[in-house]
């Protein structure tokens, strides 16, 4: 059993813990870099920010106090839209969060410059390497740590603000959308990491004392907190600016304390600024390394990530490489590229975030109680998405290019080591698959219902069949027509040499022409549905045949299926070019006498039934009095909430049938296995498909389960038009 980790954190530390994530690079290091996106404007930039995250606030509030656990947006995305989708989260928050407090530390070097005589890079390895022993020592300690941290801070900011206020010129503020809408959003999607930190003490929610009250109360009340510091202090630093040139200055909060404030007061403002930026890189550190501990105990990464030590307790193993990252960023990475990189994946991140709060409101689940709901949903998560994708278009290339790098890692970390250690999904393909089947069995029913119009079925042979083949054929093909309340009528498609002319066929009548009148005449008396034959004379069969089937409006086509060397048509080639190029819905039938029917196997193994196919095998088994064997196959390994949107599908499916039905779930999906399934029955059906990218998408290879099967089997070949689109099927396929 996983070791739990102790609740140590109150409000004023989940208060802290998020403020200090926040204020810190916001304030002192990115201001003076997005005036040069778009100048005064740079204000607006904050405040709509912070108004763009909120939507990604309320959702965590709500899914924290439903799921407080170690993990966050990792936790809420892997079980709202599965381990997939976690893993990108997971070690793409990571990486962000990693990124964000080395960020804070490179961009405290000018401010330390300022007052130490020292090498930047090394005093900011120094104080990470500090940072990590705290978070070694115990939560509770570093709690007390940011507590201490922020409230200093605050407090020089605070004077900041108060002592600068009366210096801002309002003539800095002319041309204050000279950047236009695409700067302004520029620069949003920019500071946009600023406001990271809000949903960091998520990550952190296992180890907050009253998690109900204090996770919802901290969020919210630091985001509030934080958007009217971030407006304030900005404000003062385009307003009161020493110079026209401030923007792209590493020290803008010393650039304007050095004018408004008097000497010590700067000094203060410094380490202020100093102690901003560690409590940043420290939050940092504290919530990025409890993402590879909670991917840990979900067995995406490796187990040793999730050792808590027995003396902290604290996760010592995913500090340490949590750290050990911080630390190569520091030495390593550009701080204007962490920061451009760091926002667009954060922006990318709370969209999954506001995506997986509408997975969990809609799945319906029983275990789903939180204490907080966002009032507003779902027209919050929807400003969230929206708003979202806009700045991430305005951002450029580098950041996105960098996000979908970071995404396909973790998509091939998954797919490589992740994917075998785990069986669940998220609540999003549990409730697709549910409405999927919904769906499916509703189409299934339509297609019921539309039996009231009469079709009309026509049964095609040719001169080269059997007389006790094609009278099954002509049976089976009755049956189908009884079932939709329709007409029957059977055509004989003969061919000429091309040297020969096409003469009526009444000119023509040869003894097996007559012959085969005499055969229709007879089975006309016991067919019990309206009735009609003729022949068509052709140079080219298969144009015959498809001619045929749209000048006279055919609804059904039956054509008999080639069966060794007994063959209804000349080769495969040739069903297969009817069927792409017939304008019916076509039926390939191995003629079987109805009377040796008792069960009929319908069979599929990726995606739901062909409403069509279901019509007509519940006709068959009608009119032959069988039973019909649903076979759903599916992954040796599918879990139990997979296989119960299947259940209720067939049972849906049982309830509009006439006769009796079975359900069958297959362990494997391979053709021998879905034919062994099947192997009671006296018939089997499957389904292919006309258009070429169906029969990319079929995994079911239909005819080798009729291979496998070795008895009598039915192709259906619904016409393209009567089925669902391309990304619909593309949906059904990989849900259900």
């Amino acid at each position: 059993m996983p070791k739990e980790l102790e609740r140590d954190l109150g409000l004023p530390s989940v208060l802290a813990i998020s403020i200090g994530a926040m204020v810190g690079s916001g304030i002192f290091i990115l201001p003076a870099l997005a005036m040069k996106m778009t100048g005064p404007a740079v204000v607006l930039a904050y405040l709509l920010a912070g108004g763009l995250v909120l939507p990604a606030a309320l959702s965590k509030a709500e899914m924290a106090t439903a799921m407080p656990e170690a993990g966050g947006t990792y936790v809420y995305i892997e079980r709202g839209m599965g381990p997939l989708m976690g893993s990108i989260a997971g070690i793409g928050t990571w990486f962000s969060l990693s990124f964000k407090g080395a960020l804070a530390l490179v961009g405290g070097a000018p401010y330390i410059v300022l007052l130490f005589d020292v090498p930047p890079q090394a005093l900011a390895l120094g104080i990470a390497t500090v940072l990590i022993g705290v978070n070694l020592l115990g939560v509770k300690q570093t709690g007390r740590v940011q507590v201490a941290l922020v409230a200093v801070m605050l407090a020089a900011m605070v004077w900041f603000v108060g002592g600068s206020l009366g210096d801002v010129d309002p003539v800095r503020f002319e041309g204050f959308f000279d950047q236009g809408l695409g700067g302004l959003l520029a620069a949003t999607g920019f500071v946009y990491v600023s406001y990271a930190g809000v949903t960091k003490v998520a990550s952190v929610a296992e180890e907050i004392e009253n998690p109900d009250r204090n996770i919802p109360l901290g969020l919210l009340g630091s985001l509030g907190f934080t958007t009217l510091l971030y407006v304030l202090v900005v404000t003062v630093i385009v307003g009161a600016a020493p110079t026209a040139d401030l923007a792209g200055s590493s020290t803008p909060v010393a650039d304007v304390a050095g004018s408004t404030l008097i000497q010590w007061g700067v000094l203060v403002v410094v380490v202020a600024a100093i102690l901003a930026l560690v409590s940043t890189a420290n939050a940092g550190l504290l919530s990025a390394s409890r993402y590879p501990f909670a991917m840990s105990r979900d067995r995406l990464v490796p187990d040793a990530l999730q050792h808590v030590s027995d003396r902290f307790d604290t996760p010592t193993t995913a500090i340490t490489l949590t750290g050990g990252v911080m630390l190569a960023m520091i030495a390593f990475v550009p701080i204007d590229d962490i920061a451009k990189l760091g926002s667009a994946f954060k922006i990318l991140v709370f969209i999954l975030v506001n995506l997986a709060l509408v997975a969990f409101r809609e799945s319906d689940l029983d275990d789903y109680n939180p204490s907080f709901r966002d009032p507003m949903y779902p027209w919050t998560q929807g400003v969230g998405v929206v708003g979202g994708l806009a700045l991430l278009s305005q951002m450029g290339v580098v950041p996105f290019v960098g996000a979908l790098l970071i995404t396909g890692v973790s998509i091939l970390w998954y797919y490589a080591y992740a994917r075998r250690r785990v069986t669940r999904e998220g609540v999003v393909r549990d409730e697709l698959r549910r409405r999927v089947g919904e769906r499916a069995a509703e189409r299934t029913r339509v297609a019921f219902e539309e039996t009231t119009e009469a079709d009309r079925v026509v049964v095609g042979v040719t001169e080269e069949v059997r007389p006790d083949r094609e009278a099954h054929l002509v049976r089976m093909g009755a049956a189908l027509a009884r079932g939709s309340n329709g007409c029957l009528s059977v055509v004989r498609f003969d061919a000429v040499p091309d040297q020969l002319p096409l003469e009526p066929a009444a000119e023509m009548q040869s003894p097996d022409d007559v012959e085969f009148e005499a055969r229709m005449d007879r089975l006309a008396e016991t067919l019990e549905v309206p009735f009609e034959y003729g022949e068509v004379v052709s140079h080219d069969v298969r144009h015959a045949v498809a001619n045929f089937a749209r000048h006279h409006e055919v609804d059904l086509l039956v054509l008999g299926r080639t069966v060794g060397e007994e063959r209804s048509w000349r080769d495969e080639q040739e069903l297969d070019w009817i069927g792409r190029h017939c304008s019916s819905d076509l039926l390939l039938v191995e003629p079987t006498p109805l009377a040796v029917l008792n069960r009929i196997a319908l069979v599929t193994d990726s995606g739901p039934f062909d409403p069509l196919k279901v019509r007509l095998v519940d006709a068959l088994a009608t009119a032959a009095d069988a039973s019909i064997v649903l076979v759903h196959a599916m992954a040796a390994d599918a879990t139990e909430e997979q296989r119960v949107p299947i259940r209720a599908y067939h049972e849906d499916l049982m309830a509009l049938c006439a006769g009796p039905v079975e359900s069958v779930i297959t362990e494997g999906a391979e053709p021998v296995t879905v034919a062994r399934a099947a192997g009671s029955a006296d018939l089997v059906v499957v389904e292919s498909d006309a258009s070429w990218w169906g029969r990319l998408l079929d995994s079911r290879e239909p005819h080798h389960i009729v291979e496998a099967f070795g008895g009598p089997a039915l192709v259906v070949r619904p016409h393209q038009a009567r089925q669902p689109g391309l990304l619909k099927r593309l949906l059904e396929r990989s849900t259900f």
